[in-house]
């Protein structure tokens, strides 16, 4: 079990990484009404990671539910998977009415004899 946060303030960010594997478990609808980014990065294409992103991304609307404000959330994942494409359809109206965009990309960098799918985020 975790311990309680202690109350505070919202702390604002320009980009958070939300944490892979099963650090993403610690990931719920307190830490984003808490941690307000203007990016979050969904990263760790790995098994372990798909069994924890539809509640991670749920808690993501029901955090930015909370914020009472217009700003607009960029989430950017770093890997295609099938809970993702299926959260994005099921939850697209609610994404729009929150002010969340989810940034896909078809873009790729090569380096070193390797390619790999890429964006760029500008502040």
């Amino acid at each position: 079990s975790r311990a309680a946060a202690p109350q505070g303030p919202p702390i604002y960010v320009d980009l958070a990484y939300l944490p892979g594997s099963w650090s993403a478990r610690t990931v719920d609808e307190e830490f984003f009404r808490r941690v307000r980014s203007l990016c979050y990065v969904v990263s760790g294409d790995d098994h372990l990671k798909e069994g924890v992103l539809r509640p991670l991304l749920d808690a993501l609307l029901a955090g930015k539910h909370q914020w009472g404000t217009d700003t607009q959330v960029t989430l950017i994942p770093t890997f295609d998977s099938l809970v993702m494409h299926e959260w994005y359809q099921e939850t697209h109206e609610r994404q729009q009415e929150l002010g969340i965009t989810v940034l896909g990309s078809n873009s790729t960098v090569a380096m070193q004899d390797e390619t790999f799918p890429a964006c760029k985020v500008e502040f």
